[in-house]
């Protein structure tokens, strides 16, 4: 049984079950999940994960019941359905709530991406050491930080190096991106990444026309959400010029000279492609917000190249610090040659090593069918 609480989750949580039918042919699988992981393992979710995608305090509160009854169907598909491992990816809220559930039914837990624990809410480690029997970590400094709690972690690689490798092995030629974009500006581009989620976009993106807008050489080009719509970027943007590229973000990036990034899972796809770029995270803009912010997150940095190497190799402007000049100034020695340019390339290429190889998917669905051969029978 899986359980994977939104699009990303069902990415990854769709790679593990191709990898786990391979080392075991004879699977059968229930989950929450999406479409992704229904291809994978030939059956509808028994719950879609757009029922269970909630984000901000409003919005949980607004969704309670909906969220109620979620966990109520898990937990009876758990007891009917008796599987012989529960499978987390991510989702933390839901899911180490049914972690609890699963060990008191004495059912295997297997944890694919960890909570990110190390950033907030670090009490849930004590949920994760009492209730999760095998965490897989796709984030290598987070084998250290568990090794501080007295816990072991098996670091299996991140699953964003193979996903970038092969998108970069199927790359259109600049010319045909371009011309099936509808791109016929021949300046060189700017992508601005404002997110995923409506808030971050419309908290973002205007500060990040603008600041492309500085450098008039140069074309900004958006890398849209594919679960956003048009009309919504051109309300948000209020601008006649604005260029979309919806399913393609991959691409835009790699013939761009510089980015814009939200801080997210983005930020490393961005480093893996190899493009320069800056970190926003603009919220409600108020300082005493990124002061409270300081005193929750347990580390120096948020994106993911900066925490990988700890180092700022990519600049961060969060909450209040996120403006126009700011964004401008960052982005300026980015264009062109520089010792700026030069050192973040440096960092993503130390970051790249640090992240090695290994098939994530792969090697945690391996490690899972083993723990299960290797369980007593009765």
């Amino acid at each position: 049984m899986l359980i994977a609480g939104e699009a990303s989750g069902d990415l990854h949580a769709s790679h593990l079950i191709k990898y786990i039918k391979q080392f075991d042919p004879q699977a059968e699988f229930r989950f929450f999940g999406g479409d992704l992981m229904a291809a994978e393992a030939r059956r509808n979710p028994d719950v879609h994960y757009d029922r269970m995608n909630v984000m901000g305090f409003s919005e949980v509160i607004r969704k309670l019941p909906s969220l109620l009854s979620n966990m109520g169907r898990a937990r009876r598909l758990m007891k009917e359905y008796r599987p012989d491992a529960l499978v987390l990816v991510d989702y933390p809220g839901f899911n180490l709530r049914m972690a609890k559930f699963a060990h008191r039914l004495g059912v295997p837990v297997h944890y694919f991406i960890s909570p990110k624990v190390w950033a907030w809410k670090e009490f849930r480690v004590r949920s994760i050491k009492k209730y999760v029997d095998r965490m897989y970590s796709i984030l290598p400094f987070e084998v250290d930080f568990y090794k501080k709690h007295g816990y072991e972690v098996t670091y299996v690689g991140n699953p964003s190096v193979q996903e970038v490798a092969h998108y970069m092995g199927h790359l259109p030629p600049k010319k045909h991106f371009m011309e099936r974009q509808g791109l016929a500006d021949e300046r060189p581009i700017i992508a601005l990444l404002p997110g995923s989620r409506r808030g971050e976009i419309r908290n973002n993106l205007p500060l990040m026309i603008e600041a492309a807008k500085r450098f008039p050489e140069f074309q900004y080009v958006v890398g849209a959400a594919p679960a956003v719509g048009e009309k919504f970027y051109r309300e948000v943007a209020q601008d006649p010029g604005l260029k979309l590229v919806f399913g393609s973000t991959p691409t835009l990036l790699k013939y761009a000279t510089a980015a814009v990034v939200t801080s997210g899972t983005a930020t490393l796809e961005t480093a893996l492609i190899g493009t320069p770029q800056v970190v926003v995270y603009r919220a409600n803009g108020l300082a005493i917000s990124y002061k409270i912010m300081e005193k929750l997150l347990k580390v120096k940095y948020v994106s993911l190249p900066n925490l990988i190497v700890n180092n700022e190799i990519v600049p961060e402007l969060l909450v209040h610090k996120c403006t126009v000049d700011s964004i401008a100034r960052e982005l300026s020695p980015l264009l062109q040659p520089s010792p700026r340019r030069d050192f973040q390339l440096q960092g993503y290429r130390n970051m790249q090593r640090k992240l090695g190889t290994y098939i994530a998917a792969e090697f945690a669905a391996e490690n899972i069918v083993a723990s299960l051969r290797d369980r007593p029978t009765d």
